[in-house]
């Protein structure tokens, strides 16, 4: 994600790891702040597009985002 970030020119960004988000049951998870928006991301391809359409474009990507009281992915979000 880190080398995505850079190849895309998004400067200003930070990106790093962090332990269990208290949504380890959701699998991989990613928080963008300060929008506080939080997303359930499987691939390559959804990396690519939370950065390109949210952090480039400005626009949340619905599919892959969680709401607050998510216990399960929906099925948009397994793949």
């Amino acid at each position: 994600m880190k080398a995505r970030a850079k190849e895309l020119g998004i400067a200003g960004a930070r990106i790093n790891s962090a332990g269990c988000l208290d949504r380890c049951e959701l699998g991989t998870t990613i928080v963008v702040y300060p929008d506080g928006v939080w997303y359930s991301c499987r691939s390559r391809a959804d990396v690519d597009e939370i950065l390109t359409t949210h952090l480039v474009g400005g626009r949340p990507v619905e599919r892959l985002m969680l709401t607050n009281d998510q216990r399960e992915l929906r099925p948009e979000q397994v793949g």
